[in-house]
């Protein structure tokens, strides 16, 4: 059984269309299957290089773009990129404060022995 080897020509039409089409329409460009193009892949070290040498320049292409606009100012572009390739988070966080910014404060009328007795009703009422 003969491997399908792709030609220099086929090598830069990878490398090429990497940047736009998954590797599963580059594989219908070239005629062969999902499947095949993993095989070619990994038999052809030349075959990979190209497709990964696409898909990497399309990304610096994208990448460089995205960095201009946060550089100039694009406040959109800039939080995208410090989330994506700076680790930033956005947290909610929620302070419950009391009068005048204070402790809240929490009053309960009844004593312990009232509050334990309540209790001990509500426990007898569900059995």
């Amino acid at each position: 059984m003969t491997h399908r080897v792709l030609n220099k020509k086929e090598l830069r039409d990878v490398e090429r269309l990497a940047a736009v089409l998954n590797a599963e329409q580059v594989a219908d460009f070239l005629g062969v299957s999902r499947r095949t193009f993993f095989y070619i892949m990994g038999r052809q070290d030349e075959a990979k290089e190209a497709y990964r040498k696409g898909r990497s320049k399309a990304a610096a292409t994208v990448g460089g773009g995205l960095l201009q606009r946060a550089i100039d100012g694009d406040t959109v572009s800039a939080i995208f990129y410090l989330k994506t390739q700076c680790g930033w988070k956005e947290t909610k966080t929620t302070e419950l404060v009391g009068s005048e910014g204070g402790p809240i404060e929490t009053k309960n009328s009844l004593s312990d022995a009232e509050l334990n007795a309540k209790i001990e009703t509500m426990l007898k009422d569900d059995s």
